[in-house]
C-alpha cells in the first residue's frame, strides 16, 4: 500500500483514541484538574509517547516479521517482549526524565517494585499492541484484495488479446485456400498486433523485429491507399542481433503518414534507415500537407525525447527541420 494511505490509518486511529481519552477524562470522569495540573499533563504525555513507540515497533517490526510468515507462537513471545519494552520506556520517561524535571514519582514507593511495575504497565501496553496489530492486518487484507483484483485484471487483459489472435487465426485458416492474399494480410496484422501488445512491453527489442514491424505498418498503409502509396523506404546496413528501444522508430513513420503527402508519384516521401556497427541513423523527408503544421513539440515527440535521454543521456542526436513545404527528421542513437 502507498505510504501516504498507510499513514492515514495511523493518524485517524490516533485522533480517535486521543478524543476518546479526552471524553473519558474530562466529560465522563470530569477530571477538570488535569487541565491545570502541569505535572499530570506531563505524565499523560509520557504515556502517549510510550504507547506510540510500542505501537510502531509492533507495526513496523514485530508484525511484518512474524505475522507475515504466520509464526503465531513467535509473535506471542514478541508481544511479551513489547510489554517489557513498554514498561522500560515508561520507567525511563517517568522515573528518570520527568523525575529530574518535577521531582515527583508517578508510582508510590510500595508500587515501584519490578514485578508490579511490569504487571501494571502490561495492562496499558495491550492497547497499542492490539491496535497496531489490527491496523497491520487491515492494511494487509486490503493489499491482498488489491493484488487479487490487479491479478484478475491482468488475466482479463491477457484473455482479450488471446481471443483476438484466435479469431484472426480462424480467419486465416478459412481464407488461406480461396484468398491467399487476404489470408497473408491477416497473418501480417496478427504479427503486427502481437508485436505491439507483447514484444514492445520490453524496454529494448531486436532490431530485426522492429524493422519487420515498420515494413508491415507501411504495407497496411499501402493497402489503404490502394497501392498508390509513394514512399522510398530504404534500409542500408547489416541486421544481426542488435537491440534498440522499442517503438522509437515508429514515431517518425507515424508522423510521416499523419502529416505528410504520401501518394505523390512525382515527389515521394522518404524513409531511410542506415545501420552501422555501433549506431543506427533514421531519416525521413516528406512534403507537408497544406492544412498541417509540423511542430517539434507534442506528447509523442516529448515522450521520445524523454525516453532517449533516459536511455542514452546525451549520447544521441534528434533533429526536426522544416524547409518551405517539406519536413525533415533525423535520429541517430546507439545500438
Amino acid at each position: 500500500m502507498n505510504i501516504k494511505n498507510e499513514w492515514k490509518y495511523h493518524i485517524v486511529l490516533g485522533a480517535i483514541l486521543v478524543t476518546m481519552d479526552f471524553i473519558e477524562n474530562f466529560v465522563i470522569s470530569k477530571k477538570q484538574e488535569l487541565l491545570t495540573n502541569h505535572v499530570l499533563i506531563l505524565f499523560l504525555l509520557s504515556m502517549y509517547c510510550t504507547s506510540t513507540i510500542v505501537y510502531f515497533t509492533n507495526f513496523k517490526i514485530v508484525c511484518p516479521k512474524f505475522l507475515k510468515r504466520n509464526n503465531v507462537f513467535q509473535f506471542v513471545i514478541a508481544v511479551l517482549g513489547l510489554f517489557i519494552l513498554f514498561s522500560g520506556v515508561r520507567f525511563f520517561l517517568d522515573e528518570v526524565i520527568l523525575y529530574q524535571i518535577t521531582g515527583l514519582h508517578n508510582y508510590q514507593d510500595e508500587s515501584r517494585t519490578l514485578y508490579y511495575y511490569i504487571f501494571d504497565n502490561s495492562y496499558y501496553a495491550i492497547k497499542p499492541v492490539l491496535y497496531s496489530t489490527l491496523v497491520y492486518l487491515t492494511i494487509k487484507f486490503i493489499e491482498v484484495k488489491d493484488f487479487n483484483k490487479a491479478e484478475l485484471d491482468l488475466l482479463k487483459s491477457q484473455i482479450s488479446p488471446h481471443f483476438l489472435f484466435n479469431t484472426l487465426n480462424a480467419f486465416y485458416v478459412e481464407l488461406i485456400d480461396d484468398k491467399p492474399s487476404t489470408a497473408k494480410d491477416i497473418h501480417k496484422l496478427s504479427e503486427l498486433l502481437r508485436y505491439v501488445i507483447y514484444d514492445s512491453k520490453n524496454d529494448v527489442v531486436s532490431l530485426n523485429k522492429e524493422i519487420i514491424f515498420l515494413k508491415d505498418y507501411v504495407h497496411f498503409y499501402n493497402k489503404r491507399f490502394e497501392n498508390e502509396l509513394s514512399i522510398d523506404f530504404s534500409i542500408d546496413g547489416e541486421i544481426q542481433n542488435q537491440q534498440i528501444p522499442s517503438l522509437i522508430l515508429i514515431h517518425f513513420v507515424e508522423n510521416l503518414f499523419k502529416h505528410g503527402v504520401v501518394n505523390d508519384k512525382n515527389d515521394p516521401a522518404m524513409i531511410c534507415i542506415h545501420i552501422n556497427e555501433s549506431d543506427i541513423v533514421m531519416k525521413t523527408k516528406n512534403k507537408s500537407l497544406t492544412s498541417e503544421k509540423y511542430m517539434e513539440s507534442g506528447i509523442g515527440t516529448d515522450n521520445v525525447k524523454r525516453r532517449l535521454t533516459t536511455l542514452f543521456d546525451s549520447n544521441y542526436k534528434l533533429e526536426y527541420k522544416t524547409d518551405e513545404s517539406y519536413f525533415y527528421s533525423y535520429l541517430k542513437m546507439p545500438l
